[in-house]
């Protein structure tokens, strides 16, 4: 799991069963039930670089769109609505991509 060491299996397993259903994933909720809110800077950076698959520096949105499958395999993809409202919080320069500042952010608040 690419999480391992950053974030606890139960943690994940419990955030993902509370955004099964279509349209439920609120960014918040997740962060707080996975355990990244509150983790240190330097963790969330880890989390960010994982979630960053092709490791351009930003998450963009086809990345957001399959955000909860980093977590596990058999996650189900954001729906567009939840894509886009998930981006809408974070990309607060207007760029239509997330920056680990910009996730940073976005996992704390």
């Amino acid at each position: 799991m690419a999480f391992a060491g950053i974030l606890s299996d139960s943690d994940i397993t419990a955030a993902l069963a509370a955004c099964q259903a279509a349209d439920s994933f609120k960014h918040k909720e997740f962060f707080a039930k996975v355990g990244l809110a509150g983790k240190s800077a330097d963790v969330v950076k880890k989390a960010f670089a994982v979630i960053d698959q092709d490791k351009s520096g930003f998450i963009e949105e086809d990345e957001l769109k399959l955000f909860l499958q980093n977590f596990s395999a058999s996650a189900r993809a954001l729906t567009d609505k939840e894509t886009k409202a998930f981006l809408a919080a974070g990309d607060t320069d207007g760029d239509g991509k997330i920056g680990v500042d910009e996730f940073s952010a976005l996992v704390q608040h």
